[in-house]
């Protein structure tokens, strides 16, 4: 009988222990470490890792407080520069959703495919006017980010419904992170965004019309070279350069835009 005891007790140590291990929250600085592996892995192209000076991803995704144990969420992945990072650092202890416009790029669907090893688990969902579909289950996660999109939704009618399905998607106490080409504060909102440009009080009033409550912000994506005065909105800057050569070198001294980067929560009672 003492052996049986002492065999439920040696079991149910093991399995308190295992519980625990699964539960433990990553500390700030393991994160970073985490990033610094990801961030230099052969996943990325020398094209995309030139342009951290300018999206300085480990400082926006330590600034959101992103743990490879989280169920994160990346809305418009685009072609997927972010989720280059993100997926492969939630691969193992965490989840990871792109919400995806309808239907997905099929350059991003190749580079998934292309890679099973890092992005294997990777679940596509969608996001898109008209359709109804959830971009994760409901409450289920622990960070949802968007980088450049407002000034797209905005475009097409389409921001409210974007934000309340990602708040839906959160859980209470659930972060989301945003970052967007920060509009001049002394010009008028377009409705429209057509610059994409987005003034940032016109976004924290949105965003916080869903529901979320802005808890921080960072200047880390700033640049105040940009004067956000362009014929061409904001796709003037580099990496587009949509004058062409046309003053190309000025442009590329002035780098990527100026950027708001704002931190929100999902309230726990509303």
């Amino acid at each position: 009988m003492a052996h049986v005891l002492k065999s439920m007790t040696m079991l149910l140590a093991a399995s308190l222990a295992v519980t625990a291990c699964a539960t433990t929250t990553s500390t700030r600085s393991a994160t970073a470490a985490d990033l610094d592996r990801v961030l230099a892995g052969d996943q990325r192209s020398a094209a995309n890792r030139a342009r951290d000076v300018y999206r300085h991803p480990k400082e926006t995704l330590l600034f959101f407080g992103i743990r490879p144990e989280q169920t994160v969420v990346e809305v418009w992945p685009g072609g997927g520069w972010y989720t280059e990072i993100l997926a492969p650092l939630v691969a193992e202890k965490g989840k990871f959703y792109a919400a995806q416009v309808v239907p997905p790029p099929k350059s991003y669907l190749e580079k998934l495919a292309a890679r099973p090893d890092l992005y294997g688990k990777v679940t596509v969902t969608a996001l898109a006017p008209g359709n109804a579909s959830e971009i994760a289950p409901p409450g289920s996660a622990d960070l949802v980010v968007t980088f450049r999109n407002i000034h797209n939704w905005m475009g097409r009618d389409f921001a409210p419904a974007a934000f309340a399905a990602m708040y839906r998607a959160l859980k209470p106490g659930g972060v989301l992170g945003v970052v967007e080409h920060r509009g001049n504060p002394a010009v008028e909102q377009d409705p429209k965004a057509k610059s994409g440009y987005v003034n940032e009080a016109y976004a924290i009033r949105m965003i916080e019309a869903a529901g979320f409550r802005l808890v921080a912000k960072s200047e880390v994506n700033a640049n105040p070279k940009d004067t956000k005065d362009y014929e061409k909105g904001v796709w003037t800057l580099p990496p587009t350069y949509a004058m062409g050569d046309n003053d190309r070198a000025k442009y590329a001294e002035i780098g990527e835009s100026d950027r708001f980067t704002l931190k929100f929560i999902k309230p726990t009672a509303r």
